[in-house]
């Protein structure tokens, strides 16, 4: 009697259900609304796919912002870090006989460059990590200076010149694809599912989302803050690392402008997804929901031929609104 009475009440009513998955509902709408105005092209495999792959390497993004976010963090440092590893990663899979190459004359394994960038992601992750733990400096302002350092870090590195000459096995990886599935959306698929497992397959997971619930009663409770912040950010930058060696793979270069404004698309995505600016609450599913709802939204726009200035304001508009709504609902349930 008692486990039906429970049955009974964890049943939600369809209005709690459309509040709950108001994330997934929305990317369904505007889905079909798409096929509607394309009349039924973007729903073809082929449109699919490519919005699946331009999206891809913003996927990564927001899997690791996502994550910090639920930790009640922010990273403004993402599109340069991106940016930053695009570089490296271009840099040791230039062509050995190009004029213009950063190391003239040696031919790197194909696998160095994918390892450097990750190897620079996870070190710059780390340092926000550290600030933000054990300087205890505020998340806003650790990543804003971070990204300060990614970007001179860059030019320098750089020059602010083009890195471009890419050898063939190395943009393979990100342009070369299984059968009809791209390499990509494998790439990211094995990225959520470690995610996922993070979050809800581990102690470390519950942790998080403890954190970001309420700092102080989580440390209370025996949970080691610090160590599972640097962790979080450490691994949001080993995210964003295998963007910029996707980035650049895809791309065929690097150079001082990719990647950047990318942190705005992974916040904007994240949010629209579910994933709370208060802390505490999101998955795995509506990170990704979230890149591809924007990523409708942004085709939809272009289709429609509005100009891509307008589409850096709806951008803009649909962070504030998102954050809005989710504030609203927070304080409801508290």
């Amino acid at each position: 009697m008692a486990e039906k009475e429970m049955q009974i009440k964890t049943k939600l009513s369809p209005k709690e259900l459309a509040s709950k998955y108001t994330n997934y509902l929305t990317f369904v709408v505007l889905f079909v609304v798409l096929g509607v105005l394309t009349k039924g092209g973007s729903l073809e495999w082929a449109s699919i796919k490519n919005l699946l792959i331009a999206e891809s390497v913003r996927a990564f993004a927001a899997l690791g912002v996502g994550m910090i976010i639920i930790t009640r963090g922010i990273d403004l440092s993402i599109g340069y870090m991106v940016c930053l590893t695009t570089s490296i990663a271009a840099s040791f899979s230039q062509n050995p006989d190009y004029s213009a190459a950063m190391y003239p004359g040696v031919d790197f394994p194909v696998f160095l460059p994918v390892v450097a960038a990750l190897a620079v992601g996870a070190l710059f992750g780390a340092f926000n990590g550290v600030l933000v733990a054990y300087a205890k400096l505020p998340p806003f302002i650790a990543t804003l200076g971070t990204m300060s350092l990614a970007r001179g870090t860059q030019l320098i590195y750089t020059q602010a010149k083009v890195v471009g000459s890419l050898k063939n096995e190395y943009k393979h990886i990100a342009q070369g694809s299984l059968g009809p599935i791209p390499f990509l959306i494998i790439y990211v698929a094995i990225a959520a599912l470690i995610v996922w497992l993070i979050l809800r397959h581990t102690r470390l997971g519950t942790n998080l989302y403890a954190i970001g619930g309420n700092p102080q009663a989580a440390r209370v409770a025996g949970i080691n803050v610090e160590r599972c912040l640097v962790f979080v950010y450490t691994f949001a930058g080993l995210c964003y690392g295998m963007a910029g060696a996707l980035q650049a793979s895809r791309l065929g270069l690097g150079n001082s402008l990719t990647g950047a404004g990318m942190e705005m698309d992974a916040i904007a995505a994240v949010t629209i997804g579910g994933i709370s600016q208060a802390g505490g609450v999101g998955t795995m599913g509506g990170m990704l929901v979230g890149v591809f709802t924007l990523g409708i939204i942004n085709y939809g726009m272009t289709y429609l031929g509005i100009d891509s200035y307008y589409q850096l304001l709806m951008k803009g508009a649909i962070i504030i609104v998102a954050v809005f709504f989710d504030m609203r609902k927070h304080a409801r349930k508290s």
